[in-house]
């Protein structure tokens, strides 16, 4: 199996694997390709994701410095993508030794209008909301592992003056390096942009990640800030966040945690691994990769 550019990939029935460096290529099932990834170098430039649609990956040196992304997501969380586009676009700030320490976002949604009689085709892409986010990443003092991601976020209208609406807050617990707990809580935010007041949670979920294998993720492939980008790219993304680990969780949960009886959903998995370690298929996608 080839590459984009002719070389060679680890094929899914080849027991030899890749020896020497090596990136991540393909996500896929049995079905679709999830994420194609583009090098230009040793760095990712570009994904590919589900109905064409494009994240680029723009670097100052070797630190991601912008993100922006056109097309389709799962923003309702019905395992569908929406018939509405997405457009944003991130940019990266970091701090002392490097971290990343804020990232801002400009997100605009477009819809197509239903078709007009007699015309029988729905009308152009139009603006439909837009958006500006304000992500804070905070570190463990005595760790130096991420502990939180406080979000902040409001409607861009034109012509009014800006006020952040809502906030999140996503807690994040560890087991050695691998993340084993998220928690996330979604409220209103009332007062000024410079010193928002967050009100009462009214959504608070819990990701767990149990029963880590000791071989190698794939996503420890990708830049760091990449994957938190992915993660914030929807609300229901955190139950991903087992891509922060260079490990991989043989079961996850989800729990809604207002009802007074929690009940989680829970799934499991058996690993494939290749003879370098790198996990080959688990959670019925399967790992494609490429030598450097």
């Amino acid at each position: 199996m080839l590459d984009e550019d002719g070389d060679l990939l680890l094929d899914l029935n080849d027991t030899g694997g890749l020896n020497g460096p090596r990136g991540l290529y393909r996500e896929i099932t049995n079905k679709d390709t999830l994420a194609e990834y583009h090098y230009s170098g040793l760095l990712v430039t570009r994904v590919i994701t589900d109905s064409a649609s494009i994240t680029d990956i723009a670097y100052s040196g070797n630190k991601v410095s912008q993100i922006t992304f056109n097309g389709f997501l799962d923003l309702d969380g019905n395992g569908k993508l929406d018939k509405d586009s997405v457009s944003y676009s991130q940019l990266f700030t970091y701090g002392p030794n490097d971290r990343l320490v804020t990232v801002s976002e400009n997100r605009s949604v477009f819809r197509r209008p239903p078709p007009v009689p007699p015309a029988t085709n729905p009308g152009p892409q139009t603006l439909l909301r837009k958006a500006k986010t304000l992500y804070d990443v905070k570190y463990n003092a005595s760790t130096a592992k991420m502990d939180s991601i406080i979000m902040k976020t409001g409607p861009d209208v034109s012509g009014t003056t800006f006020a952040f609406t809502n906030y999140s807050r996503t807690g994040y617990t560890y087991l050695g390096d691998n993340v084993s707990k998220v928690v996330r809580h979604y409220g209103p935010a009332t007062g000024p942009v410079t010193a928002p007041v967050f009100g009462r949670p009214t959504t608070k979920f819990a990701y767990e990640f149990f029963d880590y294998d000791t071989e190698i993720s794939p996503f420890t492939l990708l830049p760091s800030v990449y994957k938190i980008s992915r993660l914030l790219s929807t609300e229901i993304n955190d139950r991903e966040s087992h891509i922060l680990s260079p490990n991989n969780p043989k079961k996850a949960s989800v729990t809604d945690l207002l009802p007074p009886i929690p009940s989680p959903v829970i799934r499991t998995t058996n690993y494939n691994y290749d003879p370098q370690t790198y996990m080959t298929r688990g959670f019925g996608v399967n790992y494609i990769y490429k030598p450097f």
